[in-house]
């Protein structure tokens, strides 16, 4: 059997069993060692009967046995770098990419050529900070987690991808005791009572993904803190949920009432990240 019709059928059999058929371009090159343009330039090769049996007893999880293609395969790609994932974290969405990619800016339009002290607050996977430390030369990044397994797994990522972070384990702020210019989280934000995709609910660690009843418990615990921790020139990044903007926004001004406080759309135009601009440099 061809590559393309194999992958045709296998696209058909996720469609009719109510996945992702994204899975099986996903879960191809990596059985196959390819890249996404190797894969394509090779559709006409023949299939061989070794790589179809690895394939179908890794799709067969995915599809009949509820388990992400991430896990199964362990490790994702974010912002073009390859991070071990597993059960112990989440795995990265592409609007956390999107959030990377915004912190970037504003750290260069901002901050210049300065070092840049950056603290991620619940790391996970590592995939915010390590990312901010491969992009940002002139950085000085701390992450903490209060998962001591999360926190493996993000060591192990930082030691494969050649940086340098502070680890810290403990619980939102309470371990952090320097200063930092940005200040950045992706906590848990899904309302305790929402409904949650069983492929998410019953693989990712729960204690990353609900937050409080209304979705906010976690930002407002790092805003009450946050001002013991950062430098009187500073920016606290959030990504959050995305029907959020005026609760982020009342929220920051609670704490910072003097802060410009800026929210950003994702590429699906959905609210999805707000900047809060701490000090009389951004209210000129």
């Amino acid at each position: 059997m061809t590559l393309n019709k194999f992958i045709r059928n296998k696209q058909n059999e996720a469609i009719t069993a109510l996945k992702e058929d994204s899975a099986v371009i996903f879960l191809l090159e990596y059985i196959l060692n390819m890249t996404s343009p190797e894969l394509y330039s090779n559709l006409d090769n023949e299939m061989s009967e070794e790589n179809i049996n690895k394939f179908n007893e890794l799709f067969n999880e995915y599809l009949y046995n509820n388990k992400p293609i991430q896990y199964l395969i362990g490790k994702t790609c974010f912002y073009g770098y390859d991070f071990i994932v597993n059960s112990d974290v989440l795995i990265p969405r592409f609007e956390t990419e999107e959030l990377v990619e915004n912190i970037i800016y504003r750290i260069d339009k901002y901050f210049k050529e300065k070092t840049i002290d950056i603290v991620d607050v619940g790391t996970g996977s590592g995939c915010i900070a390590i990312t901010l430390a491969k992009e940002i030369k002139n950085a000085n990044v701390t992450a903490t987690d209060i998962s001591e397994k999360a926190l493996n797994v993000a060591k192990q990522n930082a030691l494969n991808l050649d940086v340098n972070i502070n680890f810290i384990e403990g619980d939102m702020l309470e371990p952090i005791h320097a200063k930092f210019d940005i200040l950045v989280s992706n906590p848990p934000y899904i309302p305790d009572s929402e409904v949650v995709d069983p492929l998410v609910k019953d693989n990712e660690p729960n204690i990353a993904l609900f937050g409080g009843n209304n979705g906010l418990k976690f930002y407002e615990i790092i805003l009450r803190d946050a001002k013991r921790i950062l430098k009187d020139k500073a920016i606290i990044c959030f990504e959050h949920g995305y029907d959020k903007k005026e609760e982020m926004h009342l929220l920051a001004k609670k704490y910072f009432p003097l802060a410009v406080v800026e929210t950003i759309k994702d590429l699906e135009g959905k609210d999805r990240m707000t900047f809060i601009y701490i000090g009389d440099d951004f209210n000129e």
